[in-house]
């Protein structure tokens, strides 16, 4: 299993990962942009990483697949730095798992791999966060060092923020 740039040679992947996700929220957000236009959706996602075309609001960020064999079975996302709305909600990453994946720890595994790239970006102070309801990725972020720092309602859910020192 690694971390990949997307590419043309997942297009099949990506697409039933996307019909497999159906109607449920889709995380990081970057599923939920056009994938219609395939070699549009690769252009935007680069840009992104490097920081151009960027919608208000919107940080520099980039999307890696946790890929086995040829199956995508993960997204990550990880903002290279944070504005006040995403330090406020949002945090450094964002990421999910393949319905069909889930329950493998496979959570941990791209957690650590989002970390790890942070890491390698300079970031010392990693900042993730999650509905307190999903102990699925509360575990991820604790097991990869995070530390509960505070908590806060938006949209009636409770969402936790989480701390990773890095050094």
């Amino acid at each position: 299993m690694k971390l990949v740039v997307p590419s043309i040679k997942h297009r099949q992947s990506y697409i039933s990962y996307i019909e497999e996700l159906g109607g449920e929220e889709r995380y990081p957000f970057t599923l939920d942009l056009a994938y219609q236009n395939f070699d549009e959706l690769l252009k935007q996602l680069n840009q992104y990483s490097l920081g151009q075309s960027l919608p208000d609001d919107v940080v520099q960020n980039s999307t890696f697949w946790l890929v086995e064999n040829s199956a995508i079975i993960g997204v990550t996302n990880i903002r290279h730095h944070l504005n006040a709305r995403i330090k406020h909600c949002g945090g450094h990453i964002g990421l999910g798992i393949r319905p069909s994946f889930r329950g493998k720890g496979l959570g941990n595994l791209l957690m650590e791999l989002s970390i790890k790239h942070l890491i390698n970006l300079g970031v010392n102070q990693v900042h993730i966060h999650c509905y307190k309801n999903n102990i699925s990725s509360a575990k991820a972020i604790t097991n990869s060092g995070g530390m509960l720092s505070s908590e806060f309602i938006e949209d009636n859910k409770i969402i936790q923020r989480y701390i990773v020192a890095t050094t």
